[in-house]
């Protein structure tokens, strides 16, 4: 009812347009949710998702443009369906070429971080030098991320005393009756085995490693490593292991 200078303030039509907006949205994925349940077999690849997913982005951008078109003008209209065209093109080109942008990902990650390296095919990877000219890997021992010097000089595997712990092996309960040849001369070690070294596609299982006695800036990958891949070499600064 309206006051006495005139008729009463209008009920704003904002808050019902987001509410049935909203409805819709969770109606559409409810009902694309009940049909993945209850047909399981209908979906056959990721193809048939991004088709899925193509598919509601699409009746919202429809949906939300009527909506929006009950209280907006048609400059905001054609502005919020052209954001939402951006998106559907941005996503659907995303998929379509993520093995490539994958790839590409993992190659400018390689550059930041050397020792993660550039996987190259099934078989190859690359990892360039650090500034100080030596070569870093990272490698996944027993499931845990160790940072490995490449050393030529050293015989095998010799892990410090902290990446042994962070392995599962207690150095206090080792025995150190080993000697090590390193460059850096010999050290005394404890035997090990390492269930699996995984460097990328290259994994190798139970090889024998070594753990130092006193404290090290860094775990070394020896030549028993290094002699087990199909080959190795260093070209134009970059350290190529193939399996």
């Amino acid at each position: 009812m309206g006051g006495p200078w005139g008729p009463g303030p209008r009920r704003s039509s904002t808050g019902s347009g987001w509410v049935l907006w909203l409805a819709l949205v969770l109606g559409v994925a409810g009902l694309v949710a009940f049909l993945a349940w209850r047909f399981p077999d209908a979906i056959y690849s990721d193809n048939d998702w991004a088709r899925i997913v193509y598919l509601v982005l699409l009746l919202v951008l429809v949906s939300s443009s009527v909506l929006a078109g009950r209280r907006l003008r048609l400059k905001g209209v054609a502005k919020a369906a052209a954001i939402w065209a951006a998106i559907i093109v941005v996503l659907t080109l995303g998929y379509g070429y993520r093995l490539e942008l994958g790839a590409i990902g993992e190659r400018v990650l390689g550059e930041f971080l050397p020792h993660r390296g550039t996987v190259v095919g099934d078989d190859e990877v690359r990892f360039p030098a650090g500034l100080d000219g030596h070569f870093r890997i990272e490698a996944l021992v027993d499931g845990t991320p160790v940072r490995f010097l490449v050393d030529t000089g050293a015989s095998g595997i010799i892990l410090s005393p902290a990446d042994a712990r962070r392995i599962g092996f207690d150095p206090e309960r080792l025995s150190f009756t080993g000697i090590a040849e390193t460059a850096n001369g010999n050290v005394r070690t404890a035997p090990v085995r390492l269930d699996s070294v995984e460097i990328g596609p290259i994994q190798m299982t139970d090889l024998p490693a070594s753990v130092n006695q006193a404290a090290m800036r860094g775990s070394l990958l020896g030549m028993s490593f290094l002699e087990h891949l199909r080959s190795f070499e260093v070209r134009d600064g970059v350290l190529i292991l193939r399996r």
